[in-house]
């Protein structure tokens, strides 16, 4: 059994969800490698496609269900304000 975390989401700020805490992390470091600070956010496509790289293929083989990831993750770190989500089309995030 795998160790979990619990995470935030910021549209429901009253509830947590536990989550597997490797693949979590996994992704938690990698968009904080890539997502800039500031007003010149990425959207949630280029945050997927720049932090396939970083992530260990051992917990995310070919990519694989990276994109669920990234929106726990990006919900989560909206939920804490460590993202902010910029009122653009498409939305972009960035960096507090």
């Amino acid at each position: 059994m795998s160790e979990k975390i619990a995470v935030q989401n910021i549209n429901t700020p009253d509830k947590t969800t536990n989550v597997d805490a490797a693949k979590y992390t996994a992704m938690k470091d990698a968009m904080l490698a890539v997502i800039p600070t500031g007003d010149a956010g990425l959207t949630a496509a280029q945050i997927k496609d720049a932090v396939k790289p970083l992530l260990p293929d051992a917990l995310f083989p070919q990519g694989a269900t990276s994109g669920w990831w990234v929106k726990c993750v990006q919900l989560d770190l909206e939920a804490k304000g460590i993202l902010q989500r910029h009122k653009t089309k498409p939305l972009t995030f960035s960096k507090t």
